[in-house]
Formats: C-alpha cells, structure tokens, sequence
C-alpha cells in the first residue's frame, strides 16, 4: 500500500480559543476557569492534518481572514505538509471556534465561522482540477452548502462527507458519500431528513440510511468505537479503552485517518479499524490538532473483535 495518497480536503480553517475548567457551568452560571490556549482548528484543517501526519499527501481548500488568527490557523497545516496553495485571504476574520473542555475530557464548542462563511463556489471551482484529480475528496457541514455541493459535483474520486453539523444538502449531492460519516447524532437527523422514521437503535439507523441510497455508512459513536456498513452485514469496531483527557477534534481525526487509508486502497472496515485506533490515541492528548499521532508513532491496539 502507497504511503502518499492523493486527498483534497475542502473544508473549515479555524483558530481555537481553548479553555479548561473543572467542569463545565450551568446556564446562567459563572466558573472558574484554569487556563486557556490558542490552536489551529476548524474541521477542515484538522481532518487535513491528520492525513498528513498519517503518510497522505493533502491539498486543503478553504479560507482565512486577514487578522493575527490566520496565521496560528495555518500554523500546524504547514509543518504536517499540507498544501495550502488553494486556501484563500479573504480579508476580515478568520473562524474562530471557543472551545471549553471539562476535567472528564468533554468539550463544548461554539463556533465563529468567519472567512468560512464567505467560502463561494467559485473559490471552490478555482481547485477544480485537483479535486477531480483526487483519488478521495472530503468535505464537512462547516461551509456553505453550495459552496460545498460545488466540491461533490467536481469530485471524480471517492467522497468522504462527513456531515458535521448537518446542513441541507440536496439528495443527489449527500448520496455522493462513500461513506457517509456521522455520529449518532448526526446519524438520526440525516435520516429525518429523508423523512424516514428514527429508530432508537444506533445500527437501525445506520441501516436506515443504507436503505435510502447510501453506498456506505460509517457511524461513530464515541467510546464505544464505531459502525460501519458497506452493503453486506453491519459490522461493529470497538475502541480501545483509553483515559480520555481532551476529546477536541477526535472525529476529525477519525475522518483524516479514514481518509488516508481509503485512498491508500484499503477495505472500508479495515480503514475504521485504522481510525477508531487513532481517534482512541488522540483523546489522551489536549488539543485537536496537537494531539495527533504521526505514522511513527504507536496507536492503541483494539480490543478482541471476534467480528474482525
């Protein structure tokens, strides 16, 4: 298997306010918090750097401001190797994305989108030669959705959407995805949204969405580890069991691991395995992006899957 793939990444570029505290406050309630950082993020960015760091070669198309936040935003991007030849100053802000995490590693984010926001397709079109060179092409819900459908319209390879948050689509765009990338979250509303009924059963609504037309669905349901589903019998991948300090940008990493394998030519259910382990190895480390493992470094091993 290639260790350099070809991937386009078209997707956020955000800097991260991050800040710690014990836990995280009730409405109407003030805590103290213990520190805070600024990082680059942004889900676009984040999924671009984990390929990278992973073996993958990664053009990433997206868009920053003109402040001092661009430059911590890009920051990681360029020493993993991205290249950044299509990512756009736009003038104005970059997306900023204020970030609290909690001593049991869970976060809540509320998200600026900036220059995101004045993502176009025309800038996307811009790249259209390499997105219909790529061999995988991945785009997120943290653009503009018809800045976005330009993106799976000029894909010719396989197209990772992992639809976070979930944005309208149209049906013919959205059923591009193989796969389909979703937490459990995610999962139930796409499937609301082809005015299918929601099960309570994560695995019924990955089957749901298999029914309306999806070639394939991976499901991440956190430490729990995830499902995935090609058209044959839904599999199971659990995660190893690891302290969770940060779990900031875990999916992102999931989907850049994802992305590296898949375009290096392995099965789907091989890739998840791949990616459950360094979504896994990520959550031990504060950061979304600083705490992602290169292709050196040693994932968590899974746990006993007689399913494998």
């Amino acid at each position: 298997m290639s260790t350099r793939s070809g991937i386009v990444v078209v997707g956020s570029i955000n800097a991260d306010l991050v800040v710690t505290a014990d836990r995280h406050p009730q409405p109407g309630e003030t805590v103290a918090g213990r520190s805070m950082a600024v990082l680059p993020g942004g889900k676009g960015a984040n999924q671009a750097v984990a390929a990278a760091l992973l073996g993958a070669e990664v053009t990433l198309i997206g868009a920053v401001g003109g402040d001092a936040y661009a430059d911590v935003a890009l920051s990681v991007l360029a020493t993993a190797g991205v290249d950044l030849r299509a990512v756009a100053r736009t003038g104005g802000a970059t997306g900023i994305a204020v970030i609290q995490v909690a001593d049991d590693g869970e976060n809540t984010i509320v998200v600026l989108p900036g220059a995101n926001a004045r993502m176009t397709p025309r800038l996307v079109e811009a790249s259209a030669g390499a997105i219909r060179d790529a061999d995988v092409v991945i785009v997120q819900g943290e653009l503009p959705a018809d800045a976005t459908a330009a993106a799976v319209r000029l894909a010719a390879g396989r197209v990772i959407v992992n639809l976070a948050p979930v944005i309208a689509l149209d049906a013919p765009v959205l059923l591009r995805a193989d796969p389909l990338v979703v937490n459990e979250h995610e999962g139930a509303l796409v499937l609301a949204r082809f005015g299918r009924p929601v099960p309570a059963d994560h695995a019924a609504v990955v089957e749901g969405l298999l029914a309306v037309g999806f070639a394939s669905v991976v499901m991440t349901v956190g430490g729990a580890g995830a499902l995935v589903a090609d058209g044959g019998a839904l599999r199971r991948v659990p995660a190893p069991r690891v302290p969770a300090v940060d779990t900031t940008g875990a999916g992102d990493a999931f989907v850049g691991a994802l992305a590296a394998r898949l375009a290096g030519g392995e099965p789907l259910h091989d890739a998840v395995r791949f990616a459950v382990r360094v979504a896994s190895y990520t959550v031990q480390r504060p950061g979304a992006q600083p705490s992602y493992p290169t292709a050196a470094d040693e994932l968590p091993p899974l746990p006993a899957d007689p399913a494998a």
